[in-house]
């Protein structure tokens, strides 16, 4: 039997080739094609058990068996997947891109509306007849035939073009090793990062230190390499990606130029003036122009700070590291040493006391504690040696969900960090359908026999995407299109995993999950108060790059031709000019690289990382009104929030939880950007 038309239980990753695709695919597609068209053929009133349901489950077979798929191709990549993956996805995307537009559908849905049955359905159930008129309407159903025709053309093609974007940015990422043999060259890298560049060299069949444009092996050198000429030319690599200043076949400047294109003509077929329009329509946020105002509102408290910062970076940097003019490839290195001068540590000493073996076992006490459950170590089929499986179950011993876990990056493995699902909960025939979750991560593996080591960014990156998964799996939602994170706007999906991150700055839990490589020790109080005077260290400035991007991203969906006076990167430099005060070089291509809205699900939504931190840092007030600990505060988070899903506005579900409307002050507070600070 094909492995991936099993759907019996968990993917059958040690069996599942490239061959299968294909064929599974296929034999899905004709299956679901023929359903609808029974079901469009049958005359009776629609309703939920004999219409929605039957498709329901036609389609989730469907996003099961193409799942892995994607997960593999992004994971696992090799010319083999990669030709498996890209050469299916434009009949999937064909598939959705029909059922969108399929007026008879539509139809049906809209009697079902009508229909006397739907007063009488549960919450969930409204809610996802509808969102599925609103998305038959942001689907082209309503477009003349003609224009349907088109609609599906760009579909396809937008898929195509994302796909290799994503080909091309994990390619020239690839290419890229930079060997150094003289060891004199390396001054300031810690002994860790040394002996990985090493074993890496080893591998690689060289002598000396093999250094890479993967996040473990880059940021190091940024941060800590006494070469600046090293840095730069680091800099200088990690920064032209995937552009025409690499090797032609990989720039990604003509697919930007297309995808922008596309994204306009694909709204206005729909009758929207802009992208930003529709993508907002499905999102809590209400207009471009409101985004851009909250954006740069948020701009105006930062930018003292972010001025104060940049000032007194540049005269560090001239008065103590003898650089006369800060540049792009100094301000990581600057920044480090700066903060060692003023909080008397440094990152690498902090991320001795965080070995994987202590941060997994902490951060699991913690959901236990908040939210009153077990999460123990499991077994199941992997596609690497390095991913980890575990349960999570209740107090009575009831499996809520399970979750794979890949922390480490390698060659095959796209680069970030990112939750997705693999089963989604719903109530079956037989029972409660339990939730499974894919944490991706691209952490550094173990040296020496050792456990692996995490910097305490990374440590705040492992807890946002397991917010993500928690979102996902501790739903209680009994209904596949607002199950979990399915059905939550795109601009409040980020609430469950920036909330997460805040249990990282606080003593009563880092204490518990902290362990010194060498001496065993804890992570002393006297450490953790520097990290916490240091929390908002650079906040101004790390506060405008957000916005840079976010403004970037809108502006370029709703108020910029893509092909006409401007460039993309023009765009860019305009943004900078308006929020930033630290220009990079004109040689830095960030745009090709930015594979959240060119590859990935945040086009004119960037911005929903501000938007929802707003959201997550007034729910976690709540915590600190309460206790950090309180389980009965977090069992009011897990089920307002957490255990909702999708089922009802994130508005609503915010307000059941706090009682109020989001402020912003909390968000203010956190970053230290309150006006009554005081800078010196």
């Amino acid at each position: 039997m094909n492995p991936l038309l099993d759907f019996s239980g968990l993917p059958r990753f040690a069996e599942i080739k490239p061959e299968h695709v294909a064929p599974a695919i296929e034999q899905l597609l004709a299956e679901n094609r023929a359903l609808i068209a029974r079901l469009l053929a049958d005359d009776a009133q629609p309703c939920w058990q004999d219409f929605v349901v039957p498709m329901e489950d036609a389609n989730e077979r469907l996003a099961r068996a193409w799942g892995p798929v994607g997960h593999l191709n992004a994971v696992m990549n090799s010319p083999e997947w990669r030709e498996a993956y890209n050469a299916t996805l434009p009949k999937i995307t064909q598939y959705y891109a029909e059922l969108g537009q399929n007026l008879a559908l539509f139809k049906k849905f809209k009697a079902l509306r009508s229909s006397a049955e739907f007063d009488g359905l549960s919450a969930a159930r409204k809610k996802i007849i509808e969102n599925e008129l609103r998305d038959f309407r942001l689907g082209g159903a309503e477009l003349p035939d003609e224009q349907k025709v088109r609609y599906l053309e760009i579909q396809e093609r937008l898929a195509e073009l994302s796909s290799r974007f994503s080909d091309n940015l994990l390619d020239a990422t690839n290419d890229y090793t930079l060997v150094i043999e003289n060891r004199d060259e390396l001054s300031g890298l810690p002994d860790d990062v040394l002996q990985t560049a090493q074993e890496a060299a080893a591998a690689a069949g060289k002598t000396g230190w093999l250094f890479t444009l993967k996040a473990p092996s880059y940021i190091p050198v940024m941060q800590y390499a006494d070469n600046r000429a090293l840095r730069e030319k680091m800099y200088f690599a990690y920064g032209t990606r995937a552009s025409e200043l690499g090797k032609p076949e990989w720039d990604n400047s003509a697919l930007m130029d297309e995808i922008v294109k596309l994204r306009g003509e694909e709204s206005r077929l729909l009758g929207f003036a802009n992208f930003g329009e529709l993508s907002l329509a499905s999102k809590m946020a209400e207009s471009p122009q409101q985004v851009v105002d909250f954006m740069r509102e948020l701009a105006q408290s930062a930018r003292p700070f972010a001025e104060h910062d940049l000032a007194e970076l540049r005269e560090f940097a001239r008065a103590e590291l003898g650089l006369k003019e800060l540049q792009s490839w100094d301000v990581g290195y600057a920044s480090e040493k700066l903060r060692e001068k003023r909080y008397a540590f440094s990152e690498q000493e902090v991320k001795q006391y965080f070995p994987e073996d202590a941060v997994l076992p902490g951060m699991f006490k913690l959901v236990e504690t908040l939210y009153g459950l077990r999460i123990t170590a499991a077994v199941a089929p992997v596609w690497h040696d390095d991913v980890r499986f575990f349960d999570i179950r209740d107090a009575t011993g009831q499996l809520v969900g399970q979750f794979y876990l890949d922390l480490y990056a390698r060659n095959s493995k796209r680069g970030g960090a990112w939750m997705d699902d693999v089963i989604t909960r719903r109530r079956l025939t037989t029972g409660i359908q339990t939730p499974v979750a894919y944490l991706n991560c691209n952490f550094s593996a173990p040296v020496g026999g050792k456990p692996a080591l995490f910097t305490h960014d990374e440590v705040i990156t492992l807890f946002h995407e397991t917010g993500h998964g928690l979102h996902h799996l501790l739903t209680e939602v009994e209904d596949l299109a607002v199950s979990g994170i399915n059905g939550v706007e795109w601009d409040a999906v980020e609430l469950p995993s920036q909330f997460m991150e805040n249990f990282c700055w606080e003593w009563d839990v880092l204490r518990g999950m902290t362990r010194h490589a060498d001496s065993g020790e804890s992570l002393p109080r006297t450490l953790f108060e520097k990290m916490l005077a240091a929390k908002n260290f650079q906040i101004g400035l790390q506060t405008l790059r957000q916005i840079e991007f976010s403004l970037f991203d809108m502006l370029m969906h709703s108020n910029f031709e893509a092909g006409g006076g401007k460039s993309i990167l023009q765009l860019l430099d305009e943004v900078r000019a308006e929020v930033a005060v630290l220009i990079p070089p004109a040689f830095q291509r960030f745009p090709h690289s930015f594979s959240h809205i060119f590859a990935g699900g945040y086009a004119a939504g960037y911005y929903s990382y501000k938007w929802a931190e707003v959201l997550s840092a007034d729910a976690y007030s709540l915590f600190e009104e309460n206790g950090v600990l309180n389980p009965d505060v977090g069992a009011r988070f897990r089920s307002e929030i957490l255990a909702m899903g999708g089922s009802r506005g994130a508005m609503q579900s915010f307000a059941a939880f706090r009682g109020r409307e989001p402020s912003i002050d909390a968000l203010l507070r956190h970053n230290g950007l309150l006006k009554t600070r005081v800078t010196n």
